[in-house]
């Protein structure tokens, strides 16, 4: 087993992504290109703890590490990156719990 997130034979599979859905994946590919990290009203450090939060929402361990680092070089600090773990966590089970009821009701109904 790989000690780092999946293994590396799993790219293959990508790959057949990308030769089956060749324009889709190119637009995925050019997602993180986008200037969603660079000027704006939300200075840097900011958007980083915004990405740290939605990608442990996601639950993405190519973006954890990413983003983590970039925090980093942007000025987070390790206590504001726990927050931001926390917070997504807290919203995270929020949102079960919301939606635990519609689960509730999706029994209730014949």
């Amino acid at each position: 087993m790989s000690s780092h997130y999946y293994d590396a034979s799993d790219a293959k599979y990508r790959m057949q992504m990308a030769q089956l859905a060749p324009d889709d994946f190119k637009a995925w590919m050019t997602l993180n290109s986008i200037p969603a990290f660079e000027g704006g009203a939300i200075p840097p450090k900011v958007r980083e703890l915004i990405a740290i939060a939605v990608a442990h929402a996601t639950g993405c361990p190519y973006c954890i590490e990413s983003h983590i680092k970039k925090g980093k070089a942007a000025g987070v600090t390790k206590q504001e990156a726990a927050e931001a773990v926390l917070i997504s966590a807290a919203l995270c089970a929020g949102a079960a719990a919301a939606h635990g009821g519609l689960a509730m009701k999706f029994y209730d109904q014949e």
